[in-house]
């Protein structure tokens, strides 16, 4: 006895059953006898009670509009059911390709990893084996020529569609196709079991324009995925690995946006100066010693040029206090009426001599005065020398007071015959002269006695009834005495000093009188300065 015996009918057929089922039912709906029998729909009349289910039903016609059900003849309106179902589909083997539903909706080109044969790994030919052997000449060839042709039908492709007028196409031959429908019978395809078809290309007309629009980008289609690495088993992580996989964060010696205190040993650490070993090169000693040396030398020099310098100066200095003493002496010795050397090794010049050169200096001397005046106070200068070739005054021509008294005053009498000053006096009449000043300020004869002059209250209305008080008091007289100071005795005349204690006075007179020459009157030096001039002239 077998197991299927005790156990219950399957309430749904297998696959195989079901298509052995689908064939019995085509094999008795479907003859292939050379006579079919045909089921004809009843005639008019007697068609109460009948409803159309089949296509054999409906015969050659079409629906029924007595029948008042939804009829569709020859499937004519019947929605088809559309599944998303796959086909079972079988590798060489026999087995189920269950890899079709990941192939769904993807590129045949497209690589797909869906078996756990595609995640081992490859395994290591020998160098002999056929696969890694370099093909042979004919098969570059081959390859070679398979690949100019290509190249050259993209590149004439490309060449005909951008010139203006190309010919029509060569046609491809007819080819002939044999076809066997699937639905087989006296209602399909006239009875016939297969149809041969003859499908040939369309002639296209060269002028006409595109119909569609071929330059649109169309996104490329996602690549194949990479091959899925395997992993072994999650293992639990030691402590050890854990220091070893911690990264350090980042740090920065130069930027630090989030304001974080770092520590000293960390920075270091990023820096990377506690990994390099710090040699110092020998030549920063010799750098450093050459520019002491360098230094020391300039300051030597320095400090030489300074002395150098400095004795310089110093002798400068000695010789033009030497020139000022001798200068001094001889200055002391002209006016003592000591002779000097020079004088006396010359012997043959006389007194007139040292009288016409005193009598030059002291000209020098007034010159040099005069040209002090002039360039101190030039318009008083050039004023009073105006005035002393002039016979009457610009005070007497405007009608100005004189301040000269009235005996001591020459006046020309051609003056005193007009009224008026500078109406008639130098203008003469004319009336195109410019007379904006023609009048004197003030006139009268309080005039000159009241310019810059105060009133005689004045100072009283600026400081009031104390006038009187201020005016009677010292302000200007020190409340404190210097200590030493004695008032008692009042000095009278002018200061007294006391006597000469050196003796000055005395050895000035003796050297005097031991000169031997006395200085010329002012009658005997205006002689001789006459004389001078009598010689130059001539």
């Amino acid at each position: 006895m077998s197991l299927t015996s005790f156990l219950p009918a399957p309430t749904q057929l297998s696959q195989d059953q079901l298509e052995a089922e689908e064939r019995l039912r085509a094999q008795k709906s479907y003859s292939t006898a050379l006579v079919a029998s045909r089921r004809d729909p009843p005639p008019y009349g007697h068609r109460k009670g009948w409803v159309p289910r089949s296509l054999e039903d409906f015969g050659d016609g079409g629906a029924f509009p007595e029948i008042h059900v939804a009829q569709f003849p020859l499937e004519m309106g019947r929605k088809k059911k559309t599944s998303n179902a796959l086909a079972v589909q079988v590798d060489a083997e026999g087995k189920i390709k269950y890899d079709a539903i990941a192939r769904q909706g993807q590129s045949k080109d497209k690589v797909i990893f869906s078996k756990y044969t595609d995640l081992l790994p490859k395994e290591v030919l020998n160098e002999d084996a056929a696969e890694l052997q370099r093909p042979d000449e004919d098969a570059i060839q081959e390859l070679t020529e398979k690949t100019r042709a290509a190249l050259d039908k993209q590149v004439s492709q490309k060449i005909a569609a951008a010139m203006p007028v190309r010919a029509a196409d060569k046609q491809a031959p007819a080819q002939y196709i044999r076809y066997t429908p699937s639905q087989q019978g006296v209602a399909f395809n006239s009875g016939a079991k297969q149809r041969v078809i003859r499908m040939v290309e369309m002639q296209k007309d060269p002028m006409e324009p595109p119909r569609f629009k071929i330059n649109k980008k169309i996104p490329r289609g996602p690549p194949s995925p990479p091959a899925p690495v395997m992993h072994s088993p999650s293992r639990k992580m030691t402590v050890k690995e854990q220091q070893e996989w911690k990264i350090p964060p980042c740090i920065s010696n130069w930027k630090n946006a989030k304001g974080y205190t770092i520590p000293l040993d960390k920075r270091l650490a990023a820096d990377g100066r506690g990994l390099q070993t710090v040699h110092i090169n020998e030549n920063f000693a010799k750098l450093a010693e050459a520019l002491y040396i360098a230094d020391r030398k300039a300051r030597e020099a320095v400090e030489m040029r300074a002395q150098v310098e400095k004795k310089m100066a110093q002798k400068e200095k000695e010789k033009r206090e030497e020139k000022l003493r001798d200068l001094a002496q001889m200055a002391r010795d002209r006016r003592a009426g000591i002779r000097s050397h020079e004088d006396k090794a010359a012997g043959g010049e006389d007194a007139a001599v040292r009288e016409r050169d005193e009598i030059r200096h002291d000209r020098r001397k007034e010159r040099q005065h005069d040209r002090n005046i002039s360039r101190a106070a030039p318009d008083k200068r050039s004023k009073l020398q105006r005035d002393q070739d002039r016979d009457i005054s610009e005070l007497i021509a405007l009608g100005m007071p004189n301040p000269r008294s009235a005996s001591e005053a020459q006046y020309d009498q051609r003056l005193f015959n007009q009224s008026k000053g500078m109406d008639s006096g130098f203008a003469g009449g004319e009336d195109d002269t410019y007379n904006v000043y023609d009048q004197p300020f003030r006139s009268g004869r309080d005039m000159a006695s009241n310019i810059y002059r105060p009133s005689k209250n004045i100072d009283k209305d600026a400081y009031a009834d104390d006038f009187d008080t201020l005016m009677q008091n010292n302000r200007f007289v020190p409340d404190k005495e210097f200590s030493g100071t004695d008032h008692a005795q009042r000095r009278e005349g002018p200061v007294q000093f006391e006597e000469d204690p050196f003796g000055l006075d005395k050895f000035l007179e003796e050297a005097k009188q031991h000169g031997g020459s006395k200085r010329p009157s002012t009658s005997s030096r205006s002689k001789d300065d006459y004389h001078d001039k009598k010689r130059r002239k001539e």
